[in-house]
């Protein structure tokens, strides 16, 4: 199968890329992100969650905080991106994690979007319970040696894998993939999990690009799972998208509802921690999509 091509970027190439539009140098960019984290008080709290019984084609969903998903159906569970840290070196977790490892049903898949620190976190997956399968992208597989994963799975674009009735389709994005500056061989995208005749669609870290139409047609997502922070300055929008464009990808997917993601847990970028859930907000209603917006609390598990 042959992998699309993907929308022209620009990536970035040093540290001086990676702050806002090379505008900042590499000391405001500490002083902005690093430094204002570790001054602001850690909020949120562990819940010992109590997860729901579930009826067959009944899906839970529990926000873990960042990108991180607890998916339930009543034979299946699946952890996204999970990343249970304080800290991520320097950078430190401003809302802690919606519970606690322990407290986790047994993990039958792990589905990894990219090898980014914030969402291949190797400290949380060590820790996971055993067994189970670990789905991420080509290139990726051999950071997962010695995680305890009993089987590594690497996908392509549009390549899919099925566990028993659960399939997990790779789908494209818009960022890059490298676990350093200039490693550039692995992959990046989002997945579509289909069990029981549910569809849940999360994007991983993307901006916005036409792909997105693409994945709606193909699938039809009933619950998108779509990032909306670390938008700002505008030169964020090569990598990542805010609530605006995440409302036009809803659309274009088709979904019934958003749930957003990828805010307010580390600072990554220079909005506000809690502007993007407020700017979601105001334009959902503004657009009359109030009621297909479910903005989760974490560790607090909402059935769909």
């Amino acid at each position: 199968m042959t992998k699309p091509a993907s929308p022209r970027r620009r990536f970035p190439r040093s540290f001086k890329d990676l702050t806002p539009s090379r505008h900042f140098n590499p000391r405001t960019f500490f002083q902005k992100l690093v430094w204002k984290a570790w001054l602001t008080p850690r909020t949120g709290q562990h819940r010992r969650p109590v997860f729901p019984k579930l009826k067959r084609r009944q899906v839970a969903v529990t926000w873990i905080g960042h990108a991180s998903f607890l998916i339930q159906f009543t034979d299946l569970n699946v952890l996204i991106d999970p990343n249970f840290a304080n800290w991520l070196f320097l950078l430190k977790r401003i809302r802690r994690a919606g519970l606690k490892i322990r407290d986790l049903p047994p993990v039958d898949l792990v589905l990894l979007t990219h090898a980014h620190f914030d969402h291949f976190h190797k400290p949380t997956l060590r820790k996971l319970p055993q067994p189970k399968i670990g789905v991420m992208p080509r290139g990726v597989g051999e950071l997962a040696r010695n995680l305890g994963f009993t089987r590594v799975i690497e996908l392509d674009w549009w390549e899919s894998f099925s566990h028993r009735d659960c399939k997990v389709t790779f789908t494209p994005s818009r960022h890059w993939g490298a676990r350093t500056l200039h490693d550039h061989h692995r992959g990046y995208g989002g997945f579509v999990l289909e069990h029981q005749g549910r569809r849940i669609y999360h994007a991983g870290d993307s901006a916005y690009f036409d792909g997105f139409a693409e994945i709606g047609k193909k699938y039809s997502p009933e619950i998108a799972l779509l990032p909306i922070g670390a938008y700002h300055p505008e030169s964020f929008r090569h990598v990542h998208m805010g609530p605006d464009e995440a409302i036009k990808v809803f659309k274009e997917l088709g979904a019934q509802w958003l749930v957003p993601m990828h805010y307010g847990t580390f600072r990554l970028s220079f909005e506000a921690l809690d502007e993007p859930p407020r700017w979601l907000r105001e334009i959902a209603a503004r657009e009359n999509l109030t009621r297909h917006i479910r903005i989760l609390e974490e560790g607090v598990p909402v059935v769909f």
